[in-house]
């Protein structure tokens, strides 16, 4: 290609990565062990994406902590430190993320305050041309898009208008806002339940309001985190309906059911919705410091209309109403978008391209970190055995077809917009190592023993 431009840099020798997040770590890590040049593209100053409070992509509020335990939210390789508690501090988390960096090298590979524009096709080739926000435009090899799913916030339409103070918990950091305020957060999720609940501490009064009841989940059960708990139930290989049974039984005897704390009931089974991991939200609806409500009716002014008739009037709505998924800089039709997302094999591989993969694109019922870390590995071991044996792998180029595939286990989650990339993180997890172990495979016959 001769001297490079600005407009001109040949880099169909290496892979780009989108992201110097948790799943851009994993990304680079993986691929880079397995000897591709990489090239991490980070828009902000620093790594850590939603985990660094400090970021302006950050989604994170002061009081963040995780839900996952540290044991099952970890890397593959890379454990979290001893002294960690159960369920980290979001500054914990970020620390970890800088460990994993600096333990795998990966800090020379990113390149700081690197924004992406676009990404498109090299006509007649399998690589993919990456326009940069300083209009730089470097041919790859390969593209992983892994800056997350977690940063369009979703708004809902409700008819009316109000006029109380009206934001989205992507914009929540501390429970400054609430004070003296009357506060409706609107939201079933995990960032509802926490922000409710900081918002009974530090509010006047506090609305909950939700489609459906919910399931919450104590984050400790039987002198355990609760998530290691649904693990070990995992572990010997109980059915899912003697799993459901006995965690209900352990919630009914511990907590009461959600009706008996005051809490809508359930429309669904348990498990058929994503966990809600919260002790203090029933705590606090029993002391009548949170008062549940249905879906909004309408708004008018700084009144609320309910569903069920009733009405409230409030000083600070709070949306906790989720994220689209979105990837600005790529046209939906070159990943196979449909019904709102991509459709994707495993939620990383593109049913037609050798060369285009996203990592992180799950919502799994337990830890993230790892099983993004197998999608990467699966990757690396794609793009290592696309390399070295190219005809050995007819057989994946038609499996990775199966882009419908019940990702569940056989759960059937409700039909919602938070749930459209829902994974049971158990049996994604082994689908995953055994692909890894078929595609290392072809590359060292001996690994498949």
């Amino acid at each position: 290609m001769g001297v490079p431009t600005l407009l001109d840099v040949d880099r169909s020798q290496s892979i780009c990565v989108i992201g110097a997040g948790s799943s851009g770590l994993a990304a680079a890590k993986n691929l880079n062990e397995e000897g591709f040049a990489v090239d991490v593209l980070e828009h902000e100053r620093d790594l850590g994406g939603n985990w660094n409070y400090e970021l302006d992509c950050a989604r994170v509020y002061r009081s963040t902590h995780t839900i996952t335990s540290k044991h099952t939210m970890r890397f593959v390789d890379f454990s979290m430190p001893g002294d960690f508690p159960e369920y980290p501090h979001h500054s914990q988390i970020c620390n970890y993320l800088q460990q994993y960096a600096d333990r795998f090298q990966l800090r020379p590979l990113i390149e700081f305050n690197t924004g992406v524009e676009r990404i498109e096709p090299e006509p007649g080739t399998d690589d993919w041309n990456v326009t940069l926000s300083n209009g730089q435009i470097r041919c790859y090899a390969a593209v992983v898009i892994a800056n997350g799913h977690n940063w369009s916030p979703r708004y809902p339409d409700y008819p009316g208008e109000s006029t109380a103070d009206v934001f989205h918990s992507a914009a929540y950091k501390t429970a400054g806002v609430f004070e003296g305020k009357t506060v409706l957060v609107v939201g079933g999720g995990n960032s509802g339940c926490d922000i409710a609940v900081e918002s009974a501490q530090h509010g006047c009064r506090t609305f909950h309001s939700t489609r459906r009841g919910y399931y919450y989940i104590p984050k400790f059960l039987l002198g355990t985190g609760s998530e290691r708990l649904g693990q070990r139930m995992r572990r010997i290989q109980l059915p899912l309906f003697l799993r459901r049974w006995l965690m209900q039984t352990v919630l009914r005897f511990s907590i009461g059911t959600p009706e008996r704390n005051g809490l809508p009931k359930p429309d669904h089974r348990l498990y058929e919705t994503h966990p809600l991991v919260n002790t203090l939200l029933p705590y606090y609806v029993r002391h009548g410091d949170i008062a549940p409500k249905p879906d909004i009716d309408h708004f008018a002014g700084r009144r609320v209309h309910f569903v069920d008739g009733t009405s409230e009037e409030v000083d600070v709505v709070v949306y906790a109403t989720g994220y689209n998924i979105v990837f600005p800089f790529i046209e939906n039709k070159w990943l196979n978008w449909q019904e709102g997302k991509p459709r994707l094999y495993k939620n990383v591989f593109h049913p037609t391209s050798d060369t285009l993969f996203v990592a992180g694109l799950i919502q799994p019922d337990s830890g993230q970190f790892g099983l993004v870390d197998w999608q990467m590995r699966a990757v690396a071991a794609w793009l290592r055995a696309r390399k070295k044996n190219p005809r050995q792998l007819d057989w994946f180029r038609n499996q990775r077809q199966q882009v419908d595939e019940d990702l569940t286990n056989g759960v059937k989650m409700q039909s919602t917009a938070r749930h459209s990339i829902q994974v049971d993180a158990w049996s994604y997890r082994r689908a995953l190592q055994k692909l890894v172990t078929r595609l290392e495979s072809i590359v060292v016959p001996s690994r498949a023993a």
